[in-house]
């Protein structure tokens, strides 16, 4: 399938939409909001988006196809590295990648089911976060630092699903955050579950150095 391509205009939109959503939430930011900041009138949202429910459709589509190049980018400026540093370095960023864009989950659940251009970039994504995971841990086991070859795929499932786990589920896991406050309480989960998935990333490896 062909990739879906936004022109430099819907790019100018969506980055000023990601930044009044991320800092106002989707509920509190206006179309009005939206075409103030990007200079636009409000009949273009329509134009391009159909909706400012439609567009965040489209800025989830945009987000990922950006996260998959900065990953990209990302994981090649460490891939010199020793294994154990690109794995805990790899850990953080996804970590941090879903914690940051913690607005996008739910919303556009539905729209993911039946998007087939966003399920094309997620799997994507996920494939190229599984081929540099198996990197890794090749390079591992020819070192010698990890003694156990886990399943890139199930590394993984392990990293996204704990963590989309704990965002969606505050009312649960902040029982096990009890200096956390409301305006705290994602920064704090970030740091648990980054510290938790390390644990156990590292103990599925056989490395036994990592504290």
């Amino acid at each position: 399938m062909v990739k879906k391509k936004f022109t430099d205009k819907q790019k100018k939109i969506l980055d000023v939409a990601e930044e009044l959503i991320a800092t106002k939430g989707f509920d509190a930011t206006s179309v009005r909001d939206i075409c103030s900041k990007a200079g636009i009138n409000v009949a273009m949202i329509s134009y391009y988006f159909g909706s400012k429910e439609k567009m965040m459709t489209f800025l989830y589509q945009y987000r990922v196809q950006r996260s998959k190049e900065s990953f990209s980018e990302f994981a090649e400026t460490i891939k010199e590295g020793k294994a154990e540093m690109q794995m805990k370095e790899i850990i953080n960023y996804i970590v941090g990648l879903l914690f940051k864009y913690n607005y996008f989950h739910g919303f556009v659940t539905q729209e993911i089911r039946v998007n087939d251009f966003i399920k094309d970039d997620l799997l994507d994504f996920y494939k190229i976060c599984v081929s540099r995971l198996e990197e890794i841990i090749k390079k591992g086991i020819i070192s010698g630092v990890f003694t156990n070859a886990p399943k890139s795929e199930d590394i993984l499932t392990n990293i996204i699903g704990s963590t989309l786990f704990v965002i969606r589920n505050k009312n649960f896991y902040e029982l096990y955050l009890p200096s956390a406050t409301e305006a705290n309480y994602l920064s704090e989960a970030e740091k648990k579950v980054k510290s938790n998935l390390l644990q156990t990333t590292f103990a599925l490896l056989g490395f036994e150095l990592y504290v």
